[in-house]
C-alpha cells in the first residue's frame, strides 16, 4: 500500500492466473481517495497500470478499467456504512483473474473449432462428398451430359474418316498390273477354248482323219 495522503492511498493488485505459475503474474494499482462522508458513501476509486508490470495479451487496465469498475458497483453498495477497501480489492482482484480466464477459454475454442474445420476439410479427402439426393441429381446431370459431349465427338470423327476414304484417290497401275488384271478376267474362258493348243489346226487334223 502507498499512502498519497491522509485520505489518499494506492493498493497493488497482483493477479493469479491458471497454467502461468512460471510467468510473472500481471498487476495494476487501485488508487483510493476516502470522502469525508466515508464510509456512508462510497469511496472514489481508479485504477491504474503498475510500473515494470509485464504486459498480457489478454488483459489490459487501460481497456479493462471501465468493465472493472462497473462490475464492483453491487459489492459497494452491500457494503455501505462499513470499511470495504479489502473487500474491494478482493472483487477486483477476482474479477480480473475472471476476465482473463474467459478471454483464454474463448480464445482456445477458436483454436480448437479452427482445428476441427481444418481436420473436417482433411477427411474430405478421404472419404468424398456426402451423398444426398441433391448431389446425385446435380452429379448424374454432369454425367450425362458429359456422355453426349464424348458420343457427339465420336461421332464426328468417324464421319470425318469416312469422308476422308472417299475422297481418297485412286491408285495408278502399271502397264504390267493392268496387262494382268486384262488376263485375271478372261483367263478361265480362254484356258477351256485351248489351254496353250491352237485349236484351229487340231479341228482340221480330225475331219483329214475322218
Amino acid at each position: 500500500m502507498g499512502q498519497l495522503s491522509e485520505t489518499e492511498f494506492q493498493v497493488t493488485i497482483t493477479l493469479d492466473i491458471l497454467d502461468e505459475e512460471d510467468q510473472e503474474a500481471p498487476s495494476f494499482l487501485l488508487q483510493v481517495r476516502y470522502p469525508d462522508e466515508y464510509p456512508d458513501v462510497a469511496p472514489h476509486l481508479d485504477l491504474l497500470g503498475a510500473q515494470n508490470t509485464p504486459s498480457h495479451e489478454h488483459f489490459s487496465i487501460s481497456d479493462d478499467r471501465d468493465q472493472l469498475l462497473a462490475g464492483i458497483q453491487e459489492t459497494i453498495q452491500e457494503n455501505l456504512g462499513m470499511a470495504m477497501v479489502f473487500t474491494i480489492v478482493s472483487a477486483l482482484k477476482e474479477a480480473a483473474e475472471q476476465l482473463i480466464q474467459d478471454r483464454k477459454d474463448s480464445a482456445a475454442k477458436v483454436h480448437e473449432e479452427a482445428l476441427l474445420a481444418a481436420e473436417r476439410e482433411e477427411n474430405k479427402k478421404f472419404h468424398g462428398t456426402q451423398v444426398t439426393p441433391e448431389t446425385f441429381l446435380k452429379w448424374r446431370e454432369g454425367f450425362l451430359k458429359e456422355m453426349e459431349e464424348k458420343e457427339r465427338q465420336e461421332e464426328e470423327e468417324r464421319l470425318a474418316e469416312l469422308k476422308r476414304a472417299k475422297v481418297k484417290e485412286p491408285v495408278k497401275l502399271t502397264g504390267k498390273q493392268l496387262w494382268q488384271r486384262g488376263l485375271a478376267g478372261n483367263g478361265e474362258e480362254e484356258g477351256e477354248e485351248d489351254d496353250g493348243v491352237p485349236t484351229e489346226g487340231v479341228e482340221k487334223l480330225s475331219v483329214e482323219a475322218a
